[in-house]
């Protein structure tokens, strides 16, 4: 049940030696595929890496946060034309999310790297370091890694009586939502 699976779903960063089946990848690579976008535009546009040693450069893709790349066993580099739709970001953002929910759903660990606005070094930006590494095209921008592979670790769920209740509302900013309304 899908909602089962949000509820355990978590960010996972160490994955144990295993190349993903092809035909995982091409379930996930559907999913993206069948992400929503605004107006159905579909402004994005996706590397699937699984070499090793782009997996290794791409965990250098910026100072914080990526160095867990190089244990996976696949990125996905979600990339959009900005030029196609303004919701971009979203349409990109929302098929992260589908990557990352087909990947548990077949026993996958997976997760997400920030790339936009993020820097490489002092002279060079994220993206233009994964679009120089990879070949992408200048008019296209780079939202984020889907980064995934077999789980090395366990995470327990996030409990129920921790999540933040508090901010949600019901009907007006005054009125707090309670779980029982």
């Amino acid at each position: 049940m899908f909602v089962e699976q949000i509820r355990k779903r978590r960010s996972l960063r160490k994955y144990q030696n295993k190349t993903i089946e092809p035909e995982k990848l091409d379930t996930i690579i559907e999913a993206i595929l069948r992400s929503p976008s605004s107006r159905g535009l579909n402004p994005w546009q996706f590397v699937v890496v699984t070499e090793r040693e782009l997996l290794e450069k791409l965990s250098q893709s910026k100072p914080h946060g990526s160095s867990f790349v190089k244990g996976a066993a696949a990125a996905i580099v979600i990339c959009a034309d900005v030029d196609t739709a303004d919701t971009w970001i979203e349409d990109g953002t929302i098929a992260t999310l589908y990557a990352q929910l087909a990947a548990e759903s077949m026993g996958l660990g997976s997760c997400w790297v920030q790339i936009r606005d993020r820097p490489h070094n002092d002279q060079q930006s994220s993206k233009e370091y994964i679009a120089q590494l990879l070949g992408i095209p200048s008019n296209l921008e780079i939202l984020s890694m889907a980064v995934m592979g077999y789980p090395d670790e366990e995470k327990s769920p996030h409990k129920k009586e921790d999540l933040q209740y508090k901010k949600v509302r019901l009907n007006n900013y005054e009125t707090l939502y309670s779980e029982s309304t």
